[in-house]
């Protein structure tokens, strides 16, 4: 006869210091690693597939991070559901410490004199000469948005008893991805040559249109991965008595 699953509800984070857990050390590493690669790839480019204009808004045009960023929240939302709130906000911090990294490192290596005969110094410039506006706009929006999905998702699952989690990931991506939007854009590009008020606002609203959209397309996936990990690690965690401040590392 098959042994029977048992899932432990959780109430206090701290009682997950009790638990060996399988997969969180692999979320938090593929969640950094996407959110390094969307930062250093693909924030600054604007790309457009094709033109539609409704009113001075160009409907086709977007930043190319958005490909692959909202992976990064999809991948926030499990860790909320799964393991809590605080292991979720360690992550987050995880990130942004990696992306400070990332920049000091770029910032290193373009500074760096090119060998003599070597060309390609002013492409290399171009793709990873990150400036100091766009790494700190990127940074405190990463920052802000992740922790406020992660706090609206954890609050919401307490809410609803842990019912309907389209809502909670869908919800929690509203409220994080506008954050992350309205501070990264205008912190990054108001302003800046290539970047007039209207590009600006077009990219920030088509981007945040877009990431809501990928999470809803996203939601069954984000079903059966909470579904597996859950089952895996036999725990399901509620914030009923979690210290919610984002100034912490601890879990």
């Amino acid at each position: 006869m098959a042994e029977k699953l048992v899932i432990e509800r959780i109430e206090h984070a701290d009682a997950l210091h009790l638990h060996r857990f399988k997969y969180y050390d692999f979320a938090m590493a593929a969640f950094v690693a996407i959110l390094i690669c969307s930062n250093l790839i693909g924030a600054a480019k604007q790309a457009q597939f094709f033109e539609l204009h409704i009113g001075s808004w160009n409907v086709g045009m977007f930043g190319a991070g958005i490909l692959f960023f909202p992976l990064s929240y999809v991948l926030g939302d499990v860790l909320t559901e799964v393991y809590g709130y605080a292991r979720a906000r360690r992550v987050v911090w995880a990130g942004f410490a990696a992306v400070l990294f990332m920049a000091f490192m770029a910032w290193v290596v373009v500074a760096i004199p090119p060998a003599p005969g070597w060309g390609g110094q002013e492409a290399y410039e171009m793709v990873f000469g990150l400036t100091p506006r766009i790494v700190f706009a990127s940074i405190l929006a990463f920052w802000a948005g992740e922790l406020s999905n992660a706090f609206v998702m954890a609050r919401m699952k307490v809410a609803s008893g842990g019912k309907h989690l389209w809502q909670r990931t869908i919800g929690s991506t509203v409220v994080g991805q506008g954050v992350d939007s309205l501070i990264f854009y205008p912190v990054a590009f108001l302003g800046t040559a290539g970047w007039p008020v209207a590009s600006v606002v077009t990219v920030m609203i088509t981007n945040y249109v877009l990431k809501v959209l990928w999470e809803a397309v996203l939601t069954p996936v984000t079903y059966r991965v909470v579904a597996m990990l859950k089952k895996a690690e036999g725990v399901d965690v509620y914030d009923t008595d979690t210290a919610f401040t984002p100034f912490s590392i601890r879990s």
